[in-house]
């Protein structure tokens, strides 16, 4: 028992500044998801027939392949190209794509769920469709795609730790790190699941409030 304190001591502040690059990871690719994913997901449900297809062949696509190939794609295989990333950036784009093909389907689903009866109210005062899916059909869609996107942000944790492969020093890193430094991989595994089990219990914490705050009774399936 002993020792096991004393090797937690020592990898500790490793392990520490592992979860930071983890959560700065998980965060920017969830936000530069759902920047991208927004749009994508407007233009599926309410875009010109050609467009519908050409989002739909990109959510396959990112859908339907693993996303440590995709990785390797834009962090080898840009370069081909003469796009050359860090490895950072390349995590970033990487889960960011692949985050907003999921998201996008999320907001699909929830636009296709609100009532057709209000968009044609609010062209009937005098909206535009457009003024109309920004004012009145997104806020609700929002808010019924958050359960499913709490659960992209719970994953979205757990995604990150692919990027070690390209050497990004995430938690995932340091542990491989450690792991052949202490020359104690169970150890330092086990310690590295507990992390994970504390960030992806306290995120589903943080997000079920927030999805309770901003219910909507009667929307949502809740009485009013």
């Amino acid at each position: 028992m002993q020792g096991f304190i004393d090797l937690l001591n020592k990898v500790m502040p490793d392990l520490l500044q592992g979860t930071v690059v983890t959560l700065q990871i998980a965060v920017v690719s969830l936000a530069l998801g759902m920047i991208i994913g927004l749009p994508v997901g407007v233009g599926r449900v309410y875009g010109p027939a050609w467009l519908q297809r050409l989002l739909g062949a990109y959510i396959t696509l990112f859908q339907g392949t693993p996303l440590l190939i995709q990785l390797f794609m834009v962090y080898y295989g840009l370069p081909d190209i003469g796009i050359t990333l860090g490895r950072l950036q390349a995590a970033f784009l990487t889960l960011g794509l692949n985050s907003a093909a999921y998201q996008a389907e999320y907001l699909r689903s929830a636009l296709q769920s609100v009532s057709e009866g209000q968009m044609v109210a609010a062209r009937a005062i005098g909206m535009s469709k457009w003024q109309a899916i920004w004012s009145i059909i997104l806020p609700q869609a929002v808010r019924l795609a958050l359960p499913a996107w709490s659960n992209e942000a719970v994953a979205m944790l757990k995604y990150t730790s692919v990027v070690f492969l390209i050497a990004v020093p995430d938690l995932m890193g340091q542990a491989k790190i450690l792991a052949s430094r202490y020359f104690a991989p169970i150890q330092i595994y086990l310690i590295v699941a507990v992390f994970y089990i504390v960030l992806v219990g306290v995120t589903y914490l943080i997000l079920t409030t927030i999805e309770r705050r901003v219910r909507i009774p009667g929307l949502t399936g809740d009485a009013a």
